[in-house]
């Protein structure tokens, strides 16, 4: 909401409220350009409600603080034709770092959402301690944040996301039982790693943080989605659900542990210590007992994920029997852990990512099957079923943008100086 700028002088109460006031307004130029597209100062008035000469002086702070710019003629305006602003923040950078099972992965975004460096190293972090896996992606984050000074930049922010039972206030991980971590206060513990940087640290579910970048990529293509699940494999599941544009974490925020669904009371045991959970039967490490053996290469952690699944597609594409018939069972199982998600919440859009984006072609016909089969609605409820573009990057994208959203809460996290940015 846009508000006015007056006020009298002569008051510390007053002039608190113009600061927060100011800073509330340079919010919802920075946001409407972000939502809005390229605008003219006059159409951001217009649009916004607030008046011209306000908005002038705010595009000229967003402008200063490198965080707006200017760009063409407005195109087929009357009269004099206006000068369009549109989102710049190549200056501000968020870093999103995520933890799993046999990776630890790193991105960097700036706050237009181009990449400005990204990394994932194969890690085999099921078997290791807290400590040895926290110090590596301390490394990588020094690193990603090294680039972004680099090019002149400022990071807003860092995000871990963590496949587990997290409180995002205290930073605790309660529970990872794929990692085997529990009650480990990651954000405290990352925080002195980085040598008490001046950006914030903070903690989220990954699938939460894929959950949200799925929402905006869908969005930033004109998508109309409002409610949406995404279904995250690796060697885990999770799940992560936006409802009405927001994300579902429930009562304690620990919601999308979607994954220990009891759907296969006589399967495997899980690592929770749990007989039948959900990823028993459509995690990676399922699909890989179902289509190699024991011995077989592609098990091997310290291989690349993305190695490991293009050796698999490689095999389905070939028409390998055993591989086809693994993906086949999976894709099944999906749908039917997938009903049980689409007839209580109804989604839009039920999203494939991680490992299942990758192998979507040969999962996307038999899940499908089975949502027809067990979802109650009609036409499963309306809910399509789509591949995210994202792949194993929506977890790392979603802890970025977490860390760029607080800028466009309070554009006066950054500095006045972010718009001399090397190009």
């Amino acid at each position: 909401m846009a508000l006015s700028e007056g006020g009298r002088p002569g008051s510390g109460v007053v002039a608190a409220d113009h600061v927060s006031l100011r800073r509330n307004n340079l919010s919802v130029v920075l946001r409407h350009v972000r939502e809005a597209g390229s605008r003219s100062r006059a159409r951001i008035a217009a649009d916004t409600g607030l008046n011209k000469a306000t908005v002038s002086s705010l595009v000229a702070e967003l402008v200063e603080r490198g965080l707006l710019r200017d760009g063409q003629a407005e195109a087929g305006a009357l009269g004099r034709p206006g000068q369009l602003v549109e989102l710049d923040g190549r200056g501000v950078c968020g870093v999103g770092a995520e933890i799993n099972v046999d990776y630890l992965a790193v991105t960097a975004l700036d706050l237009s959402g181009e990449i400005v460096t990204e990394r994932r190293v194969p890690l085999d972090v099921a078997h290791l301690d807290p400590a040895t896996t926290l110090d590596r992606l301390a490394e990588l984050i020094r690193e990603a944040v090294a680039a972004v000074e680099a090019r002149g930049g400022q990071t807003a922010g860092v995000t871990l996301a963590v496949p587990g039972l997290i409180q995002s206030a205290t930073g605790m991980l309660k529970l990872a039982p794929n990692l085997g971590w529990a009650e480990v206060p990651v954000v405290d513990e990352m925080r002195e790693r980085l040598g008490g940087r001046a950006y914030p640290v903070r903690v989220d579910n990954e699938a939460n943080l894929g959950a949200l970048a799925a929402y905006s990529e869908m969005k930033r293509t004109a998508e109309t989605v409002q409610d949406l699940v995404l279904l995250t494999g690796a060697v885990g599941v999770g799940g992560g659900m936006v409802t009405d544009g927001h994300l579902l974490r429930g009562g304690h925020g620990f919601s999308g542990e979607v994954g220990h669904m009891p759907v296969a009371p006589v399967g495997g045991i899980c690592g929770c210590g749990r007989t039948g959970c959900w990823e028993t039967v459509v995690g990676l490490t399922a699909l890989l007992n179902k289509a190699t053996d024991p011995d077989d290469p592609v098990r091997d952690p310290s291989l690349d994920v993305e190695q490991r699944l293009a050796e698999i597609t490689r095999r389905a594409e070939a028409g390998d029997t055993r591989t086809l018939r693994a993906l086949a069972d999976v894709g099944t199982w999906l749908g039917i852990g997938g009903a049980i998600l689409v007839n209580i919440l109804n989604p839009d859009v039920l999203v494939l990512g991680g490992y299942f984006a990758v192998l979507g072609p040969w999962l996307k016909e038999p899940l499908e099957n089975a949502l027809r089969d067990r979802v109650i609605a009609p036409d499963g409820g309306g809910c399509r079923v789509v591949r995210s573009e994202l792949g194993f990057a929506a977890a790392v994208r979603g802890g970025a943008q977490i860390s760029l959203d607080q800028v466009f809460i309070d554009p006066t996290l950054v500095g006045r100086d972010a718009a001399g940015v090397a190009q």
